[in-house]
């Protein structure tokens, strides 16, 4: 059995797989990962990879030597089975990346967009090639409501449960509706631009704002809220088998 963990700005993930795919997902501290040792106890894990966007606290590293479990980190310098084109790759965001080796590996005859939409909302690319062109990164869903509040003298601070309207008819309506339908339009914007070039373009939303992102117009779309997890398996085994 295989052991991922993936350490984002918010949460962390810790995931078992077996040759059949993922058998379990805890969510963590992604401070403390106080749960890895009772996943360890339950499954008998062979080897494990790890992937962090955050530095690791003191806590989060005596939790992964306490595990016994010999981790492969992954850094810009794993080998993936892609070909990555990013010009700074020790910038790259491990989870940006093991997204795309998800999306390649399940459609490997077809370009994929990839819409991560987390604290961030990323927009990655990888050709059916399995080339990993690039990508932009926007505020996510909640980094944008917060930043309303902050940045104005009057506006409230809300959250994104609630009524959503297509015209706000209520400030608190009209931020929130601003918001999500601004981050649906600037999706589908993505989408139909890749679409004149990529006619079979293929769209993974993935994240956990993902159901946010109900886009129209595109003719295929796929929603895995693992494919990070899923990413991050296929490198860990990729580099087992070199």
């Amino acid at each position: 059995m295989n052991l991922v963990i993936d350490i984002g700005n918010t949460v962390a993930k810790i995931a078992v797989f077996d040759e059949s795919g993922i058998v379990e997902v805890v969510h963590d501290s992604n401070s403390a990962l106080r749960h890895l040792g009772e996943v360890l106890r339950v499954y008998p894990v062979q080897r494990g990879i790890l992937s962090t966007v955050i530095p690791l606290s003191e806590d989060a590293e005596d939790s992964l030597k306490q595990s016994g479990v010999s981790f492969l980190r992954f850094t810009s310098l794993t080998p993936v089975p892609i070909s990555n084109l990013y010009k700074t790759p020790q910038t790259l965001g491990s989870d940006r990346l093991a997204a795309v080796v998800a999306a390649h590996a399940l459609m490997p005859e077809r370009d994929v967009l990839v819409v991560d939409a987390g604290t961030c909302i990323t927009y990655d690319f990888v050709s059916s090639s399995g080339c990993y062109r690039g990508g932009n990164i926007s505020p996510g869903v909640a980094m944008r409501l917060k930043a309303m509040h902050t940045f104005t003298g009057k506006l409230p601070m809300v959250t994104v449960e609630g009524e959503t309207p297509f015209w706000g008819e209520s400030t608190e309506t009209a931020m929130r509706a601003g918001v999500v339908q601004g981050v649906r339009m600037e999706t589908e914007g993505y989408i139909r631009f890749l679409e004149k070039e990529y006619p079979s373009l293929f769209v993974i939303l993935t994240g956990g704002d993902a159901e946010f992102l109900t886009v129209k117009g595109c003719r295929e779309v796929l929603i895995d809220k693992e494919l990070v997890l899923k990413g991050l398996n296929r490198i860990l085994n990729y580099n087992d088998k070199k």
